[in-house]
């Protein structure tokens, strides 16, 4: 098994962004030019960051290994704390070759099944990934639609989700407080009542997925409510397309891909450079 001595707990730095009432920025790696760029954000503002590999990408690439190694020299590499992280993963078997590999925390996704298929499946993970030093996230509830437990009227339940947390063993869970995945608008509205009262009543840092559909004010009040972990993967590639797309559409355009690609990566680098200055109130 991997040895992950030196890299930081995904659980600690969300405890303490939590007591201090900032936001821990995750964002999500497709490509190695996304997890130089996310390091180099880190790196230039002085805060952690989470680099998130999702089953997603990792089907993309074939293979998780190519994309989990990669990423994890990279975050060897780093100046600022970073965790490498397993996004949104629902294959076990997954999770556990990450765990192999030497990813630093993982996300099992049981909120396809049932409540009480979920608890065991996710407390079979957490016991698996504790035993080997990996901090785990996880989430409840199934509310039907094409986002699940992210359809924008889903809500978490603040007594399900305690019960929740105290029979699995999670270090971090991920709510539903009005987000959506993949929005390429950010005019998500949040419901700010609920996440304080999942902040209190929880022993645990909260996770919000599909933070790329809130605006700026929506997460900044988020944030102050209670929110801690932030996840941000469609917003970013936005902005790597746009840089992309007008090298691409101008005169004379490259054939190198090194020539619009790095555009793209500086791109992503001034986004989330910015994101993580705003979850941290700077």
């Amino acid at each position: 098994m991997s040895d992950r001595a030196g890299f930081p707990s995904l659980a600690e730095l969300a405890r303490e962004a939590a007591a201090q009432r900032v936001g821990l920025g995750a964002f999500n790696v497709i490509q190695l030019e996304h997890a130089t760029a996310l390091v180099r954000a880190a790196e230039q503002v002085g805060r952690p960051v989470v680099l998130q590999i999702s089953q997603n990408a990792a089907r993309y690439h074939g293979a998780l290994e190519p994309v989990l190694l990669a990423t994890l020299a990279v975050a060897r590499a780093a100046t600022v704390p970073v965790v490498v992280h397993l996004d949104h993963a629902e294959d076990t078997d997954l999770v556990r070759r990450a765990v192999e590999l030497g990813v630093h925390s993982v996300m099992y996704d049981g909120s396809h099944l049932d409540y009480e298929a979920n608890v065991a499946s996710t407390a079979e993970m957490v016991a698996f990934c504790h035993a080997a030093g990996v901090g785990i996230e996880a989430e409840l509830g199934e509310v039907g639609g094409k986002d699940g437990v992210h359809a924008p009227g889903a809500r978490t339940d603040p007594e399900e989700a305690a019960a929740f947390v105290e029979a699995t063993g999670v270090d971090l869970l991920a709510v539903a407080v009005g987000s959506s995945h993949a929005m390429t608008t950010r005019d998500a509205v949040l419901d700010t009542e609920l996440i304080a009262a999942l902040a209190e009543r929880l022993p645990v840092p909260l996770v919000l997925h599909g933070s790329s559909g809130v605006s700026d004010e929506g997460m900044q009040a988020a944030i102050a409510a209670g929110m801690t972990k932030i996840n941000v993967s469609t917003h970013l590639n936005k902005v790597m397309t746009a840089a992309v797309r007008a090298v691409l559409e101008g005169p004379d355009a490259p054939v190198d891909p090194r020539k619009w690609m790095a555009p793209g990566r500086q791109a992503v680098q001034d986004e989330a450079a910015r994101l993580l200055r705003l979850y941290a109130g700077s």
